[in-house]
Formats: C-alpha cells, sequence, structure tokens
C-alpha cells in the first residue's frame, strides 16, 4: 500500500520538526555525545534516559529513532500543527492500543553543514525483529552512505539519481548540481522520496521505471547508482535489493549502459558486486563490462571479498530472517546451493567510477584496496581522473621525460633495515601516501635518490641524467626501467606536475 503523503501534510510534519528541533544537531544536542554514540551502536537505553521529560523533541526521538510507542497526547503535541488523525491517515504513525508508533522511519540525516530527514520503511529490529515487506523501502544504511563518501562533489548542471530508492543520493546531488531526476521501479520508493524530497524542500524531477528506461534518450553530467547488485538467484524477494537478474549481472547491466547516458566528460559512481570463482580473474570479469568500442575510463576500486557462507547470512539478516527458522533455512540453502551450483567462491564489493571521453582508448584499471583507510574516495575519484587526463596528454615517453615533476606533500617514506657486517643494510624502501587510500609502493635506492630530486627543478629526463651518471648506471636502460614506475606514483597522486599548483594532486 502506497502511503497517502500529501504536500500539505509533509508541510505541516516540516513545521512541527521545525518547531520541535528535530534536525541532525538538535538530536545530537539533547542526547549527548555518548547516548548518541550508544544509539550509533544499537544500545538504545541511554538515548531513552536522555529523553525523558524533553518535550516535543523527546517525544519524537523516542518515536521515531527509538521506535518506543508513546502516549497520543504527547504525539499530537509534538507533531502539531500536522493533526494525529493525519499522521495516522498518511502513515507517519501507526496506533497500538492507546498509544502510537511510528509507521515509517522519519529521522535527520547531516552532512558537512546540511540537515535533512529522510523518510523510508522500518527496518526489522523497529519492526520486532519480524521480516521487512517485498517492497520494502531502505533507508540510510552503510551501503548508501559508502557511496555517499565515494561520490564526487563537483558543481554540475545535472544529475542522474538511478534507483533513487528513500532519496538520500539525490539529496547530497542537490547541493552540487542545478538539475537532479531520480528514478526508481518500486511505486512505494517513489512515493516516500517524494515526502523526502518534499520535506527538504528540495526539487527533484521523478521517474518511474526500470533501470535506465525512464530517462532513455536523455544525456547527464553524472549518474550516481546505488543498484540492486546482490548476488544469487535470478529472484526477487526484496526490491531494495534484488534485481531479478542472475549473479552479478545487475551490476554489469549499469556499467555497460550508464556510458550512453553521460554528456562528454560526464561521469558515473556506483556501488557494484561481482562474483570470485577458481580460475577467474576478478579484474577480468569487471573489465569486460565496459561497453566494446566506447571511449570509457573506468576505475574499479575492491573494497571487500566476503565467502558465500558469510554473505548469505548477512543479508537474510538485514532483511530480518532468524537463520534458525525454517524459512532462514529454507532460503540459506537454495542460495548456498545456487553459488555452489555456479562455481562461485567469493562476492566482491566495491566502487566503480566512469567517464565517458573522446580519447581512442580509455584508461581502464583495477584496484584492490582492502586495507583500512579513513578519506572518502569522492575527492580522490576527480583528482584520479584529473591524473588520468595529464598521463594522456603526456602519454610518450619523451612528453613524460621532459616533464617537471614535485613528490607530493602526503608522500613519506618508509625504510627497513637488517643487521649486517657494516651495521644496518636496508632491505625496503616503501613509498605510503598518508592521505586518500594509502597507496603504496616498494622502490629501489636509485628510486629514492630520484623522487628526492623531483622537486619541479628540472626535467625528469636530466634527473635520470644525473642519476646515471653518479650512480655509474646506463642512462637507457635507467630510464626504461623508471618510466613505467613513474608513470604507475603519478597515477597514485604520489608523484605530481609541477605545473599544479603548490604540487596539489
Amino acid at each position: 500500500m502506497i502511503p497517502d503523503l500529501s504536500h500539505d501534510r509533509i508541510d505541516r510534519l516540516r513545521d512541527a520538526f521545525r518547531a520541535a528541533r528535530y534536525d541532525a544537531d538538535g538530536v545530537v544536542e539533547l542526547l549527548g555525545p555518548e547516548a548518541h554514540l550508544a544509539l550509533g551502536r544499537g544500545e538504545p537505553v541511554p538515548a531513552l534516559r536522555a529523553t525523558t521529560d524533553a518535550g516535543p523533541l523527546g517525544t519524537l526521538v523516542r518515536l521515531f529513532l527509538l521506535g518506543q510507542a508513546e502516549p497520543q497526547d504527547a504525539v499530537e503535541a509534538a507533531l502539531a500543527p500536522l493533526s494525529l488523525a493525519d499522521a495516522l491517515a498518511a502513515g507517519i504513525v501507526v496506533a497500538d492500543g492507546d498509544r502510537v508508533r511510528a509507521g515509517l522511519d522519519v529521522r535527520p540525516h547531516g552532512a558537512d553543514d546540511q540537515s535533512w530527514w529522510v523518510v523510508s520503511d522500518l527496518d526489522s529490529d523497529l519492526r520486532g525483529g519480524r521480516p521487512v515487506e517485498p517492497d520494502h523501502v531502505l533507508g540510510v544504511g552503510h551501503a548508501s552512505l559508502s557511496l555517499v563518501r565515494a561520490t564526487s562533489r563537483r558543481p554540475v548542471g545535472s544529475v542522474l539519481d538511478l534507483g533513487t530508492g528513500c532519496g538520500v543520493q539525490a539529496l547530497h546531488a542537490s547541493t552540487h548540481a542545478q538539475r537532479v531526476t531520480a528514478t526508481d521501479v518500486s511505486k512505494r520508493a517513489l512515493a516516500l522520496a517524494e515526502a523526502t524530497f518534499r520535506l527538504n524542500e528540495v526539487d527533484v524531477d521523478l521517474a518511474e521505471g526500470e533501470w535506465f528506461e525512464p530517462v532513455r534518450g536523455r544525456r547527464f553530467d553524472m549518474v550516481v547508482c546505488n543498484p540492486p547488485f546482490v548476488v544469487g538467484p535470478p529472484r526477487t524477494d526484496f526490491t531494495y535489493r534484488d534485481s531479478g537478474l542472475a549473479g552479478d549481472d545487475a551490476s554489469a547491466l549499469v556499467v555497460r549502459q550508464l556510458p550512453s547516458f553521460l554528456n562528454e566528460g560526464g561521469t558515473g559512481q556506483l556501488l557494484a558486486s561481482w562474483v570470485h570463482r577458481e580460475g577467474e580473474d576478478w579484474e577480468d570479469r569487471v573489465t569486460r563490462w565496459l561497453p566494446p568500442g566506447a571511449g570509457v575510463d573506468a576505475w574499479f576500486v575492491q573494497r571487500d571479498v566476503a565467502d558465500p557462507a558469510l554473505y548469505v547470512g548477512t543479508w537474510l539478516r538485514d532483511a530480518g530472517y532468524d537463520l534458525r527458522s525454517p524459512e532462514g533455512v529454507r532460503k540459506a540453502g537454495e542460495w548456498l546451493d545456487w553459488f555452489e551450483a555456479n562455481g562461485v567462491v567469493g562476492i566482491g564489493f566495491g566502487f566503480v567510477t566512469l567517464r565517458r571521453t573522446d580519447a581512442a582508448h580509455g584508461e581502464v584499471v583495477c584496484e584492490d584496496l582492502r586495507h583500512a583507510f579513513d578519506d572518502p574516495l569522492g575527492p580522490e575519484s576527480d583528482q584520479w581522473l584529473r591524473r588520468v587526463d595529464w598521463l594522456r596528454e603526456n602519454g610518450s615517453d619523451e612528453a613524460l621525460l621532459a616533464a617537471r615533476l614535485v613528490t607530493a606533500d602526503s608522500t613519506v617514506l618508509e625504510q627497513v633495515s637488517g643487521p649486517g657486517d657494516e651495521g644496518w643494510r636496508p632491505l625496503v624502501h616503501r613509498l605510503h601516501r598518508t592521505d586518500g587510500p594509502g597507496w603504496q609502493h616498494e622502490v629501489d635506492e636509485l628510486g629514492v635518490r630520484l623522487l628526492a630530486g623531483c622537486r619541479g627543478a628540472l626535467p625528469l629526463g636530466e634527473l635520470l641524467e644525473l642519476l646515471a651518471m653518479g650512480f655509474g648506471e646506463d642512462a637507457d636502460e635507467l630510464t626504461r626501467a623508471a618510466v613505467p614506475v613513474v608513470r604507475e606514483l603519478v597515477r597514485h597522486g604520489m608523484v605530481v606536475p609541477a605545473e599544479w599548483e603548490g604540487g596539489a594532486r
């Protein structure tokens, strides 16, 4: 059933939230840092204590964030000027005996200096442990937040949020795009997304349909997509996660079709999953998804690989299934049988950045970045594409050797030594980038000397000639060995063109 979230009801709900200060800052201020952190860990008691006798804001926090049944008169006062009768009719709240519970998940979502409200369905925990419905609309979860952090925020004219769900990606897109279009196959998702946008007074063009069909014939400066990427048999138990396509075909479909909906130079960023099979390189698998003959730069980043049992258990628990129940056992068994029959030994998960380019050959790079790092990939994706452009413009060895390069300020050198006959003997020279994805590269002693000399004063070729002379090396052989290493260091922002302001990446 689609909730009746009319504009008038949503406008009055917004007024109630503003009057109560039910926003990101207001909630943190009410709860305090300790109770707020505890709530994030799924520990409600500190928040319950902090909201006692806290007026309308306390009522709204207990109602929507803690899933408590609240007295009708308290809810009526907290939602004013939206009447309790209208809130019940809209499905925002539901009756629970002589009390009232949340019917929808409506919660503040803060980012930088922005504070929004996001409307979604209640998760399994707030439904008393019951599995969610097939048309469940997911709220702001770990996956959606990871995509938010991995998405570029460069100013653009138009953004498409493909498969918008509750609308969180479109909200963030509204901060840097002149026009935002959001699509979804689910009528319920579109209704809740429309409520999200109305609540936040954000103008988004909504369209219903499968995949790219609602925007056929249009192009955008940016496409962002959190698709139903769950890998498994071809069925649709839940529209938010299951595509009805087998295996990783949903991710492959988006990667294959997305570039044709981009303006020249436009970018696409999405979450994706891919299967791992014995004897098959995951890099070969995902690069085959790219459209043949199209000019596309692509950066595939693998952030995790899960074994099938862990993967199945995680997604079934996410939907609210008791894995020991007959239904949970049946579903897990069917899923694992499908993995075994299809030779799946692992499921990779990560981010994909695509850019439409008029270059004869796109740059396609796959990287395994499963190590921990804190910096978001969104800014890094912009700089990665900038470095790809520079390397393309300086594609010949002659052009690279004529370039003046600078070792980036964020590049540090780690040296590991072992005992030798004459004291400590260097064993390993390892370069680290202290920001971004924290790339590492091992270099030899000559590489260490070369990077020490990269100060922008001399072209790379002259530095290599001086290095060869000083260490008695053949200049041509040293140059042949150094050029591919330097290209990789530029690609990872450890060495950058001197003309970039302050050596910035």
